[in-house]
């Protein structure tokens, strides 16, 4: 009996039918364009959220610490004093128009590289405003099939049909009545966020539980779950269930942090050894077995056998990528033509 799964022996599987789970914070973002955007636009993180959108004049007759206190803090003191309402709707417009204006760098990225490493069953739940995953999408969609993604807490680039319940790029048509998709409503940090009331959002949160509950692996890649998040980490708890039942699926975190404080962070989703823990993308399942995590993941943890990383190329123009991908995807083509 062969112990070892070569390389080719992995691009040849097709058994996974579970999702792999991202989910993404601004770590991700930072990490995908460590210099900024393709005009040098800085991405911003809670710390120093204030400074790198140039808030502090809005900010400075309010009466708050704006100085020391992190966005998270800022906006929560705003929100709860109704004297703040018209400021806090300018700081809206600004972060809206912020994040609306920023483009993903020519070459590929880390956004690049997770999409194309991932299938169409899997899912990548976003966080993040910023529209760099969208713009992501539309540059590979037509060359290969892609995970499904989710705006959880809105998206300057996503937009929707409230009538038609139809999802799609800010700006475009409905495909059933025509009219124009409306701006996804931006979830700001507050303690409670009631994540049913906006329709959009309520149906992007239920599609993420339930593919929690299904999924065979979760990865959480540069999301610190802030104080401000008590309610989305409660729904992702709810759906990934108690980690006594959870004993065979896998938790990856991708995060510059230490490994206890990530540890103590997410240990609710984390059964005794079944976690790791990458300082980087490319040290990840995804990025070491690009659109084969599940395969991979069978073979070591079911099979007991030794398998071989398959890395993706970091430095390798699109049509250098794709050409190197095309072979994955030729046998998941094959695979559902023999259904």
């Amino acid at each position: 009996m062969e112990m070892e799964i070569s390389i080719q022996n992995e691009i040849n599987q097709i058994k996974m039918r579970k999702p792999h789970v991202v989910i993404l914070g601004a770590g991700a973002s930072r990490a995908a364009l460590p210099n900024g955007d393709k005009y040098s636009q800085r991405i911003p993180l809670m710390d120093n959220f204030v400074e790198i959108l140039e808030l502090g004049d809005l900010l400075h007759d309010s009466h708050i610490n704006f100085k020391s206190d992190n966005f998270e803090d800022i906006y929560s003191k705003l929100y709860k004093n109704k004297e703040h309402d018209k400021l806090r709707s300018k700081l809206e417009e600004r972060i809206y128009t912020y994040f609306k204006q920023m483009q993903i760098t020519d070459n590929p990225t880390i956004y690049d590289h997770l999409l194309l490493s991932l299938r169409d069953k899997d899912i990548v739940a976003t966080f993040n405003w910023d529209p760099f995953l969208i713009q992501t999408y539309q540059r590979n969609a037509s060359r290969f099939m892609l995970p499904r993604l989710l705006f959880l807490h809105g998206n300057v680039e996503a937009g929707y049909c409230e009538k038609d319940r139809i999802a799609g790029i800010n700006g475009n048509i409905c495909s059933r009545c025509g009219e124009a998709l409306k701006p996804t409503k931006l979830l700001y940090p507050i303690n409670k966020k009631d994540y049913h009331v906006d329709r959009f959002i309520g149906l992007q949160w239920k599609e993420l539980q339930y593919n929690l509950r299904n999924a065979f692996m979760i990865t959480i890649f540069g999301y610190s779950a802030p104080k401000s998040d008590v309610s989305a980490i409660e729904l992702m708890k709810l759906a990934w269930g108690e980690i006594e039942s959870r004993e065979m699926e896998q938790t990856e975190i991708i995060d510059i942090k230490s490994e206890d404080t990530l540890y103590n962070t997410w240990k609710p989703f984390m059964h005794t050894h079944h976690y790791d823990v990458h300082r980087s993308f490319y040290e990840s399942w995804i990025a070491n077995h690009p659109r084969r995590t599940g395969e991979a993941y069978i073979n070591q943890y079911f099979y007991t056998k030794f398998i071989n990383n398959n890395p993706i190329p970091k430095d390798l123009s699109f049509s250098e990528l794709w050409k190197w991908l095309e072979p994955l995807q030729d046998v998941e083509k094959q695979r559902e033509n023999d259904k």
